[in-house]
């Protein structure tokens, strides 16, 4: 039976050249530029920032979201454009403080892990679990040692819950 693929009906007569051409193929080594960004994103210090500045704006997104749901409690009362001015006044404090939040969450996690994960010198998940401890119980501080503990323990949980959803370490 004839194939319709030109190159399977080649295989037998002389594809065994392309066949061989394919399977060689020459490395590519990293430019200059290529591992100087990478020792610039391995320093812990760069990647917590960024981790900062990433969770803040996502705290600012959802402070957005979350706010713009917010229904004033005196609704029937209020004019709709005293309705716009409450609902615009809650967006933006709803933002900062998630900003805030979610840029201190960020960055204490992401220093936590890369310097468990140096001192370590391994990439698995106990450095995940401790990492989360350690944001948990700090975000967690100011209610006393038993929020601390819970919190260390909470957060933890949902690092490793988070990191085997993505299966990062296999």
């Amino acid at each position: 039976m004839a194939s319709p693929d030109p190159s399977a009906a080649d295989a037998g007569t002389g594809g065994e050249s392309t066949s061989q051409a394919a399977a060689v193929e020459p490395i590519r080594m990293p430019t200059v530029e290529e591992i100087k960004g990478q020792d610039i994103w391995n320093n812990c210090a760069v990647r917590s920032v960024v981790s900062g500045v990433m969770g803040g704006g996502l705290g600012v997104l959802m402070g957005l979201f979350f706010g713009a749901l917010e229904n004033p409690i005196m609704a029937e009362q209020m004019t709709a454009r005293q309705q716009i001015v409450y609902t615009a006044k809650q967006m933006g404090s709803r933002s900062i403080s998630n900003a805030k939040t979610f840029a201190v969450m960020g960055l204490i996690f992401s220093a936590a892990e890369c310097t468990i994960e140096k001192v370590r010198a391994k990439h698995d998940t106990t450095n995940t679990a401790v990492a989360g401890c350690v944001t948990g119980g700090a975000l967690a501080v100011k209610g006393g040692p038993k929020a601390t503990c819970f919190g260390c323990v909470g957060f933890a949980a949902f690092s490793v819950a988070i990191e085997k959803f993505f299966d990062r370490h296999t």
